[in-house]
């Protein structure tokens, strides 16, 4: 038997005869291990020596996939991300999963912003964990990112790795995926600026048509802005009282909801019945294929911005009614009313299903998170009912 580096030859005894046998080595695909091929090359009678066999084997070309270096040990994290990007990312017309035009663009701003420049030179089999959670506390540390977004570049950075796998680009073994062994916590401290009923009131005064009716109908529903803004009037069903979600606006371009809860219809009560119908019977847009809240300067083709929304209505409308300071940086925008509506309700101790149902979560885990994170008010108004339970009872005693 001779030993080379595109493979070895030898001979086995085989039905028809002694036969040359090539034997070498191949990456399986199913969990990326090194194991042994054979491949009968001819007759011994037919090639009679070693030199005869090889030469069998280079006219045959099949050297050429023998023995070959895995090449998947040399991809890059750059390497997977545009495949991801390619394949995971690309096309969703025919995707079993598709993924909203929202959470394809902020996992491309996140492999983009964050993990090309520091990770898409190495080798991804070469990343190790420990480097990986020491790299998220430096840009926690650095940048003052929050955990849950921390989470999130580890989470993409996860599923770029899995997709590899999937694909066969790297071993479907467990080393092979760094990010299963990074650890990160997910809790944050930031909580999201809240709106009493009477500081609703006081921004909403401050608005004009149409921005007034959309802050209202964002307030009282706790539809997303996307949501909001992917509404055509035949979505409103007046007859019935209901709103379908039936799509999205969001980076200028129609997308779908965000789960199958957020399609399911929202109520829609008589008295913002009555503004809806009021705005649609004003509006230069008012039939059953236009948008609720359509763009003027674009002829009523597309809905109107969310950012542009924010910056020119609704924070200065907060800003005057003195929800905010003028120049505060604090995050406030259309899901805050979401927070605020969430909020409300949770004080007012509605059913957490009913909660459920109409912030439309897909899990009735993050509703009750809700109730876990009780206002301070109501925090300090439980302590004072147990001090008052205390101390009445100390006095009973002491008379």
């Amino acid at each position: 038997m001779a030993r080379f580096q595109r493979g070895s030859l030898r001979v086995e005894s085989r039905k028809k005869g002694p036969t040359w046998v090539l034997r070498y080595y191949i990456t399986r695909e199913s969990d990326g291990r090194r194991v042994e091929h054979k491949l009968a090359i001819g007759l011994v009678q037919d090639l009679p020596t070693q030199f005869a066999a090889w030469t069998q084997v280079e006219t045959q070309h099949l050297s050429s996939h023998i023995n070959q270096p895995d090449l998947r040990i040399e991809v890059t994290f750059a390497d997977l991300a545009a495949h991801f990007i390619k394949y995971e990312l690309g096309e969703q017309a025919e995707a079993v999963d598709p993924k909203s035009r929202t959470t394809i663009a902020g996992y491309k701003r996140i492999l983009k912003n964050r993990c090309l420049d520091r990770w898409g030179k190495r080798k991804a089999l070469n990343i190790e964990p420990l480097e990986i959670e020491q790299w998220l506390k430096a840009l926690k540390r650095e940048h003052g990112l929050e955990n849950p977004t921390l989470d999130k570049i580890r989470r993409v950075m996860n599923l770029v790795y899995k997709h590899g796998q999937r694909y066969g680009l790297i071993p479907r073994t467990e080393e092979a995926n760094p990010m299963r062994f990074v650890r990160c916590k997910t809790t944050s401290s930031y909580e999201a600026m809240i709106l009493t009923p009477q500081q609703a009131f006081a921004v909403l005064t401050n608005l004009d048509e149409p921005e007034r009716t959309l802050t209202l109908l964002a307030a009282a529903t706790g539809l997303r802005i996307s949501e909001s803004l992917g509404l055509q009037w035949r979505d409103v069903s007046f007859e019935r009282s209901q709103i379908h979600v039936r799509r999205t606006w969001t980076c200028g371009a129609i997308g779908v909801p965000k789960s199958t809860a957020s399609q399911a219809p929202v109520p829609l009560h008589p008295v913002l019945a009555d503004f809806m119908l009021a705005w649609k019977n004003t509006s230069m847009y008012g039939q059953p294929m236009d948008w609720v809240f359509p763009s003027i300067r674009c002829r009523g083709t597309q809905p109107r911005t969310a950012n542009m929304l924010v910056q020119d209505h609704l924070r200065p409308a907060a800003v005057a009614a003195g929800v905010i300071a003028e120049g505060d940086s604090r995050r406030f925008g259309f899901h805050n009313l979401r927070h605020s509506l969430a909020s409300f309700l949770v004080r007012s101790r509605t059913d957490p299903k009913t909660v459920q149902a109409l912030l439309r979560h897909s899990d009735v885990k993050t509703t009750l998170q809700l109730y876990a994170h009780s206002v301070s008010e109501d925090r300090l108004a439980a302590q004072g009912q147990m001090l008052g339970a205390i101390l009445e009872s100390g006095s009973m005693g002491i008379s």
